[in-house]
């Protein structure tokens, strides 16, 4: 088994363990290493292309179109919109221009009435919510990023922390680490990694109680080489209380390919037996009942089931209303895992839970603390700032 060091482990490699990375360079920090089970970078953050292919994070271009968390509101997060901006990435407004659709009965035709635009207005990135992980792994220079590797335990030995990853061949790494950065769900978390000695049963309780965004979701997008629905004077937004998608958005790319993008509304221990064709095919129809025949026959489309997902959901999330949880404690306030480890996930954001703010944020709060326990002494807040290239 090879065995390696570093100053500070982050576990996740989606938005919030790229954050800490970068911020940890910027205060000086070099010696990090990130592991992330999957071969790709990104977590919850996931785009398709025009294609319908799933795309990797790193690799930007125009035509991305989101399967994980597409929008955010600047009014409202500023600190996540101050990284858009310094990180050198476009925004845009949602598009809404247009009627709402909304379906209530099988016996009556799909309802049309005026559109309400969102307030505050909801945010896109251009080249999709990837373009903020493709910028932010561009402006690493020494974290060490270990993809396809899953940590399976963290044990405390002494001092420092003795983390075992496992490869996809079944190959063990253990290195030994100051300080451990848990950018992952609570709850997958708490499920996945064993802890030795364990968590405090207090602290562990209320990771696995605390709810991961997305986890029971199904995200469907349909792609189409131009938004006719909006010739018709529609926004391509609906309402449906037949599904199978519950709420559809029109997701274009400007300058690129259109499409809508609906949330599956049938829950997700009922989606379990359905293949995924067969579901993407009802997706389908329901956009011919809403928008016409045209929309039957998209150029590609794609469907993720985030609650198949073995990397974003638990068996515990199979039920879930999926609802933004309360953030738990992120560190233990005694014993053995006082001041070593750290949850700065989504999950872990006191004012955005499980959004790309929230990751933002519970990123530069996981990085302060890191700091502080490093020193032993309070340090000054984390403060967000890229050089440009």
């Amino acid at each position: 088994m090879s065995q390696f060091s570093a100053r500070v482990a982050i576990i996740g490699g989606g938005l919030s363990g790229l954050t800490a990375a970068m911020l940890l360079e910027q205060q000086g920090v070099r010696d990090v290493v990130l592991f992330e089970a999957r071969h790709t970078l990104g977590g919850r953050i996931l785009s398709v292309d025009a294609g319908g292919s799933v795309v990797d994070a790193r690799e930007p271009a125009l035509d991305r179109f989101d399967l994980g968390p597409s929008w955010f509101w600047p009014g409202l997060q500023p600190q996540l919109d101050r990284l858009v901006d310094e990180l050198g990435l476009r925004r845009f407004a949602q598009f809404e221009d247009g009627d709402l659709l909304v379906e209530r009965t099988p016996r009556e035709a799909p309802l049309r009435m005026k559109g309400y635009a969102s307030s505050p207005p909801s945010m896109r990135l251009a080249g999709g919510t990837g373009a903020l992980i493709a910028a932010i792994r561009a402006r690493l220079d020494h974290t060490q990023l270990r993809t396809g590797q899953t940590v399976r335990r963290l044990c405390r030995v002494g001092s420092h922390v003795d983390l075992r990853s496992e490869d996809a061949s079944g190959a063990l790494t253990t290195w030994r680490v100051d300080q451990v950065l848990l950018a992952l769900p609570p709850r997958l978390a708490e499920d996945r990694i064993t802890f030795e000695p364990p968590l405090p049963s207090d602290l562990a309780s209320r990771w696995r109680a605390t709810p991961t965004w997305m986890a029971p979701h199904a995200k469907y997008v349909a792609v189409y080489d131009a938004p006719f629905w909006r010739d018709q004077g529609l926004s391509g937004s609906a309402r449906s209380a037949l599904g199978p998608m519950a709420e559809i958005h029109d997701v274009s790319m400007p300058g690129g390919h259109a499409a809508l993008f609906g949330f599956v509304g049938v829950p997700a221990r009922g989606r379990r037996d359905v293949p995924d064709g067969v579901l993407r095919a009802h997706c389908r129809a329901q956009l011919g009942r809403l928008f016409g025949e045209r929309a039957t026959t998209p150029v590609a489309d794609a469907l993720k089931d985030w609650a198949m997902d073995p990397l974003t959901a638990t068996d515990a999330d199979q039920d879930s209303g999926g609802q933004h949880g309360e953030a738990p404690p992120r560190c233990a306030d005694s014993g053995p895992w006082q001041g070593c480890l750290t949850g700065i996930g989504s999950e872990w954001s006191r004012q955005f839970p499980g959004y790309l703010a929230g990751a933002v944020e519970a990123a530069a709060h996981g990085v302060q603390d890191c700091l502080a326990s490093a020193s032993s002494q309070p340090c000054g807040g984390i403060v967000l700032t890229v050089q440009r290239r």
